[in-house]
């Protein structure tokens, strides 16, 4: 089967495509033909900036081909999704069977990558904030995987003002089309603040302007792999707060409400509140340049390897 990996860190340039053998799952695990992969930030970041290699995880759907021992809620032939942890890029991919769910009929595995890891991670950070009807709130990286859906969460609760923080203008059009009322950059001296909650996809150096454009008792949600650091007296001089949120604490500590909103993302699909948005289908062998339309912010919506 094909695999992509890389023996040393660095730019996209550094994936290799390799024929291996295909693996066997574990205790637990599924074996899955994979359909689709989603490319997530943090495995982009991780390429680069680690000292070592790291693994290339990723969503993964596709089909059940052979079960792990003891595994009881799954059969050969359902066609699933979820998060791989190592080796996602390949034909075939181990996936813990905790962290697989099932493809609705008629969704496409392009569909669920796009929708399932990314939408509740945006509902996760978007709940985080403990938002109110009538607030404004920012999102960054609007238009990324998970941006566009935190966009659309924020619209559907009821927002009062939605504002799509970018990369560059020239992402304007696409996250209004998901829900913007306005549209800043961030280069931009003025974020157009104040607002009640921002959603941070990013981190790093954009975490200082995202606090300061919070109004009196604002919330922060950071969920990026970004890193960064903040100033106390920011969050005192306006009595706001900053909140970490992370999927997988949900998903291993809590969860009946992993799955309960698991179930209400594809209700939401299927009665048109939430749209996840693909920006272009790469083959597998071509994962270097999926990686590289992520590293230059070129990305509306999901990059999706298809094998």
């Amino acid at each position: 089967m094909l695999r992509i990996r890389h023996e040393v860190n660095g730019g996209p340039e550094l994936l290799l495509a390799e024929e291996v053998d295909r693996p066997e799952p574990g205790a637990g695990e599924l074996l899955v033909r994979v359909e689709a992969v989603g490319v997530t930030l943090p495995t982009v970041r991780k390429l680069r900036g680690s000292g070592e290699p790291v693994p290339l995880g990723g969503e993964v759907a596709g089909e059940v081909v052979a079960l792990g021992a003891g595994v009881a809620d799954f059969r050969v032939g359902d066609r699933v999704t979820g998060l791989c942890f190592a080796d996602a890029y390949a034909e075939f991919a181990v996936l813990g069977g905790a962290m697989a769910s099932r493809i609705p009929d008629g969704a496409t595995a392009v569909e669920a990558v796009a929708l399932v890891r990314s939408g509740l991670v945006a509902r996760g950070a978007y709940e985080a904030a403990r938002p109110e009807p009538g607030e404004s709130v920012l999102v960054t990286a609007a238009a990324s995987a998970v941006g566009t859906l935190a966009l659309q969460y924020a619209r559907a609760g009821g927002a009062a003002r939605v504002v799509a923080a970018v990369s560059s203008a020239d992402k304007a059009d696409f996250v209004r089309g998901l829900g913007a009322d306005e549209v800043v950059r961030y280069e931009d001296a003025d974020w157009g603040g104040p607002y009640d909650v921002i959603l941070d996809g990013v981190g790093g150096d954009l975490l200082g302007p995202a606090v300061r454009a919070l109004a009196t008792g604002g919330r922060l949600v950071a969920f990026s792999s970004g890193g960064g650091t903040v100033e106390a007296y920011e969050l005192l001089l306006r009595g706001a707060s900053l909140i970490g949120f992370q999927m997988r604490a949900v998903a291993l500590g809590r969860p009946a409400l992993y799955h309960r909103w698991l179930r209400e993302l594809w209700q939401l699909r299927d009665a048109g509140t939430l749209r996840p948005a693909v920006h272009e289908e790469i083959p597998l062998r071509d994962a270097a340049r999926a990686h590289a339309v992520i590293e230059q912010r070129r990305n509306l919506g999901k990059v999706v390897l298809v094998p």
